[in-house]
């Protein structure tokens, strides 16, 4: 190794050596732990698989998930095929029927949402599950399928150890002052603009 390697390979393992100190630092102060209340939202896709992918974590640490599909409940995913080896640590129950351009029945809709909203408390109510997701509240909160004020009640008194997923487009304000973790999916570009129709393993 020449001389000015030696001194670059010296100067970075400095960096990285107070780098380092500074991070362990933060980390001391982060002593917290309890349950948060985590929004998956935005135009882009990947919020339900995001949120998917922390059901799947869950099950790596042996901790129980409940999950409420209130709008793609009518389709068969691979998310759901997988999940539903492990009946003892994922819950999932769909209780949609399809997006509202399918179902062209706002009665029905809102007979939905309120089913999959009293399953939804009983899973936040029950000290067994360590995660509940709730695929596309947003949607249903955004069409008004369900009174604003009765969720954010429920989210607001849930129980401390409780995380709360919520995934779905044009999240609520209310929804987002309230929740520890935002993350708004950005769509730069999408196949389906150039005719390539959704996909089993990428879009299900």
């Amino acid at each position: 190794m020449t001389e000015e390697l030696e001194k670059d390979s010296t100067r970075h393992n400095e960096k990285m050596a107070k780098k380092k100190a500074a991070r362990d630092k933060i980390m001391a102060g982060k002593t917290i732990e309890r349950g948060l209340l985590i929004v998956h939202t935005g135009k882009g896709k990947g919020k339900s698989t995001a949120a998917f992918g922390m059901v799947f974590r869950h099950v790596g640490h042996g901790l129980r998930s409940g999950v409420i599909q209130f709008v793609k409940g009518a389709w068969g995913t691979g998310e759901r095929t997988v999940l539903e080896k492990f009946p003892d640590l994922v819950t999932i129950k769909a209780m949609g029927e399809g997006f509202t351009w399918e179902t062209q029945d706002r009665d029905r809709d809102i007979a939905h949402a309120r089913e999959g909203w009293e399953e939804a408390k009983r899973m936040i109510a029950d000290p067994s599950y360590r995660l509940v997701m709730l695929d596309e509240l947003n949607i249903v909160l955004r069409y008004d399928y369900l009174p604003l004020e009765e969720v954010l009640e429920v989210l607001k008194s849930r129980p401390m150890d409780k995380h709360i997923l919520i995934t779905g487009r044009n999240a609520r304000d209310e929804v987002i002052e309230l929740a520890d973790l935002v993350t708004e999916m950005e769509q730069i570009k999408h196949p389906f603009r150039s005719g390539v129709k959704a996909q089993a393993g990428i879009e299900f």
